[in-house]
């Protein structure tokens, strides 16, 4: 606790402010009184420069209502909740300390004390967890201990986090506190990740000290994935539950409910009663509650530039934020490194919330990954009789609120001890950017202005192993069908396509150009020469200016395909130049033969007439048909573009449109087809080794197909049908379809592997992990338009590798927008590489990132 500063607020509403109590990376924390002397009460109110970005104060506003679900047992009821022109909260003050503190001031906890604090976070915990939610909101400085018991003050990874900035173009970027084992690889968190946290905090509580922090900094993220956490100080009877907690597995760990019922049957309370601090403690409790009823509301005198009411009183304030992310609660009070200035670090993956998601984020939002270091090492026991420290911990302020004053520069960070900085060049420490100013209109029903044309910031330098700044992020509108398919019309345009339309975004600014209700529905976005953008939808063709997507020409299929009418396409099957391919059919009814004297007429049939077309959308005109077999019902058979070449093209039938008699026939292989690009007429039908129908398979320009043949990959001669070389996998590494490029052909499998072979001989260039958990399909692999970066996209991120040597450049997650009941988007990440450009897209989320 500590003095009012000349510029901070003197009121919060009706509340009139006596001192600070302690400062966060994203909030200052204010003791106040209300109207009645004993009415005291804790305001956090947000840094103005933080409380500005619209990300920031939709999630403040979001855990600020979680905490209001939450109110009663172990968590204080809010006495205000943040509007549209307020963003702070109050809540009654209860004279505590925070675990932090605690530590440094009497050192471990009794066992009875351990059980009492963890038996009251895990009946939070369960509670949080009975909504389907994960809090992501427990941490050393946001645990208080009072008199009664323990006390959350944290619902969400901003009121937890280490530190948040600002940053160019209205993002803001949070620092969290932890990492859980799936979150070093990559996958998401769940209401286990909150039982991981706890098992920490328990450990923390009755040794002083955090599991897994001994060792090199820079082998923290492989200490939390797979070393074992040393817990021999940890008194016998909690050893085992807190093992379970810190389990690999989430699967492993207990239930947030189960560990309340081991650690306190009676439940928290009632093992508190008739006390439950350590003396030290409830001495610096009450010590703490005395200083605080004495206190009076501080007389601020006028000075130059101070704003005053008239009569002298003064005028309602916000706290000027300096920039200074204050003290590190964990390496500075405690450790008395002094404060450190805020720098960049070797984390490798960035997580990121799209910025204009309407609905309200919940608490369990932010899942693993990174821009920023996740410190984990609390500070250690402090000796008997230390001073008890503020610690801050982080939240926000209100909303019309003054410029920040200007940031001063920092002092020059002193060395920290390797356990102080535990995790910080971990892989998977994860920064959280919310979308801010500087893309306000993404995702909203308005077209950019004029103003918007110009092109976004350019983006910060990379630092190694980060993802760097997206250049924009657009968030489809959450009242909109989700879209159906993205393209990239001439490095201009990222065109989204959904059933109610098409809607067209700057790919410079991503800012919403035009949007075109008659374009529902289309299935493909490519470009029609230099002018037109050309979609494909179930029953036609459209051009449509990219200017303002008016409709330039449509041609149904009905008028423009004589002799198929009611014409059903498949799947388009790919471009090459102007040339489209794709397959349509239509049923027609074949008259039953006369029949002969004496017998009964047989029935009429109906049959499914397929064709192979190659149409020139440039000059919207069709090059050819040819009939090929039909498919399974209804009929159309749908082709996927293996390779093209000079003079030919290879196609393969996707699996699920073969008839039942082909599936038979093909014994488990698959068939590719070749025809002649000027002519149309098939040249071969061949299988491959034993290639199968929905193994992955990919040709080159130069006569040579690749195929998955068990956990191999293998390059056959399309000419002769032999083998040219093997890559031998390892066991239950299954292939994914492999990206030619070059002198060489990049490789992807389930083992989530990816690497570079030479196409002509098949000699492993490289090979490395993507790092995510076993399981799942093998990541869909894109090339960079320059050619130079690799990128592979998964369920749980993208990763971008140097394409020539494999480099890991960095990763990239992002938690998905959520509807308000808090469910989160699951759908995999796809890529859209176009010219230095790489759109990251997850369902509605879309962000471009400079790539080489």
């Amino acid at each position: 606790m500590e003095a009012l500063r000349q510029d901070d607020p003197r009121h919060f509403g009706p509340y009139t402010t006596l001192a600070r109590l302690r400062e966060s990376a994203s909030a200052v924390h204010f003791l106040t009184r209300g109207e009645d002397r004993d009415d005291l009460a804790v305001v956090t109110a947000a840094r103005p420069a933080l409380a500005s970005v619209p990300a920031f104060r939709r999630r403040f506003r979001s855990e600020a209502r979680t905490a209001e679900r939450l109110a009663g047992g172990w968590v204080q009821p809010p006495l205000t909740t943040p509007d549209d022109d307020n963003l702070w909260t109050a809540t009654a003050y209860v004279p505590a300390v925070t675990l932090a503190e605690a530590i440094g001031l009497a050192g471990p906890l009794p066992e009875r004390a351990v059980r009492i604090l963890g038996a009251g976070l895990a009946e939070t915990l369960s509670r949080v967890h009975a909504t389907g939610a994960v809090l992501q909101g427990l941490a050393p400085e946001t645990v208080l201990l009072a008199e009664d018991g323990p006390r959350l003050t944290a619902f969400g990874p901003l009121g937890a986090a280490a530190s948040a900035e600002a940053r160019e173009g209205g993002q803001l970027s949070v620092r969290l506190g932890y990492l859980t084992p799936e979150q070093v690889e990559g996958r998401e968190v769940g209401p286990a990740s909150d039982l991981f946290v706890l098992g920490l905090l328990l450990a923390y509580a009755a040794t002083g000290t955090t599991p897994l922090a001994e060792g090199p900094v820079e082998e923290a993220a492989e200490r939390i994935a797979h070393g074992s956490a040393e817990l021999g100080a940890v008194p016998a009877d909690l050893r085992a539950l807190i093992a379970r907690c810190l389990a690999k597995d989430p699967d492993d760990r207990p239930a947030a409910g189960s560990a309340a019922a081991e650690l306190a049957l009676e439940g928290a309370a009632g093992l508190a009663k008739g006390g439950w601090l350590p003396a030290p403690l409830s001495a610096a409790v009450t010590d703490r509650a005395a200083r605080v009823r004495a206190l009076e509301a501080p007389v601020r005198e006028e000075t130059a530039g101070a704003s005053v009411r008239d009569g002298g009183e003064p005028t309602d304030a916000v706290p000027t934020d300096s920039g200074d992310l204050g003290e590190d609660s964990r390496t500075t009070r405690f450790l008395g490194t002094g404060a450190r200035e805020p720098r960049s670090d070797r984390a490798t993956t960035q997580l990121a919330v799209p910025q204009e998601v309407a609905a309200p984020v919940p608490p369990h939002s932010p899942p693993p990954a990174p821009a920023q270091p996740y410190p984990y090492a609390y500070p250690a026991a402090a000796p008997q009789g230390a001073p008890a420290v503020s610690a801050p911990f982080p939240q926000a302020l209100p909303a019309a609120l003054p410029a920040a004053a200007p940031t001063p520069r920092p002092a020059a960070a002193p060395a920290t001890s390797r356990r102080a900085l535990l995790t910080t060049v971990a892989a998977g420490a994860a920064g959280l950017v919310l979308g801010g100013a500087a893309v306000s209109v993404l995702g909203s029903d308005e077209p950019a202005s004029a103003a918007d044309d110009k092109p976004a910031a350019e983006p910060r330098p990379t630092v190694p192993g980060r993802a760097p700044d997206p250049r924009w992020m657009y968030a489809h509108p959450a009242a909109a069908p989700a879209p159906l398919t993205a393209g990239i019309w001439r490095d201009e345009l990222l065109v989204l396509t959904e059933t109610a339309g098409a809607t067209a975004v700057d790919l410079r600014t991503g800012r919403k150009i035009w949007e075109r209700a008659d374009a529902a529905g289309a299935q493909a976005v490519l470009a029609a020469g230099d002018n037109l953008c050309f979609l494909a939808s179930p029953t036609e063709f459209l051009w449509l200016s990219p200017k303002d997507g008016r409709i330039a020409h449509r041609v149904r299929f009905v008028d423009q395909f004589t002799g198929v009418p009611n014409m059903k396409v498949a799947p388009l099957t790919g471009l090459s130049g102007s040339v489209l391919w794709f397959t349509g059919s239509h049923t027609v009814t074949e008259k039953a033969p006369k029949p002969k004297k004496g017998k009964k007429p047989g029935k009429d049939k109906q049959v499914v007439k397929a064709y192979f077309f190659a149409y020139d959308i440039v000059r919207r005109e069709e090059l050819w048909r040819v009939a090929v077999p039909a498919g399974r019902a209804p009929g159309t058979p749908a082709y996927r573009l293996t390779a093209v070449r000079d003079a030919d093209i290879v196609v393969r039938q996707e699996p699920g449109t073969l008839t039942a008699a082909d599936a038979a026939a093909a014994k488990g292989k698959a068939s590719f087809r070749c025809f002649d690009r000027t002519t149309g007429k098939q040249l071969w039908t061949r299988r491959f080794g034993g290639v199968a129908p929905g193994g992955a398979a990919a040709g080159d320009g130069e006569g040579r197909l690749y195929g998955a043949v068990g956990d191999d990959l293998l390059a056959f001669d399309t000419g002769t049908g032999k083998p040219v070389w093997t890559l031998n996998g390892t066991g239950s590494s299954v292939f994914g379809t492999p990206v030619p490029a070059g002198t060489l052909l990049h490789t992807t499998n389930r083992n989530q592997e990816v690497g570079a072979v030479e196409r002509a001989t098949g000699k492993q260039v490289w090979r490395r992990s993507t790092e995510v958990p076993l399981g799942g399909d093998a990541p869909a692999l894109t090339l960079s338009g320059g050619g130079k970066t690799l990128l592979a996209a998964d369920a749980s991120q993208v990763t971008a590798f140097a394409a020539a040597d494999g480099r890991r450049l960095w990763k990239f997650q992002d938690i998905g927008a959520q509807d308000p009941k808090g469910a989160t988007v699951s759908a995999p990440y796809r890529v859209l590489a176009t010219g230095k450009t790489a759109v990251v897209q997850r369902e509605r989320a879309f962000y471009a990132f400079p790539a080489e």
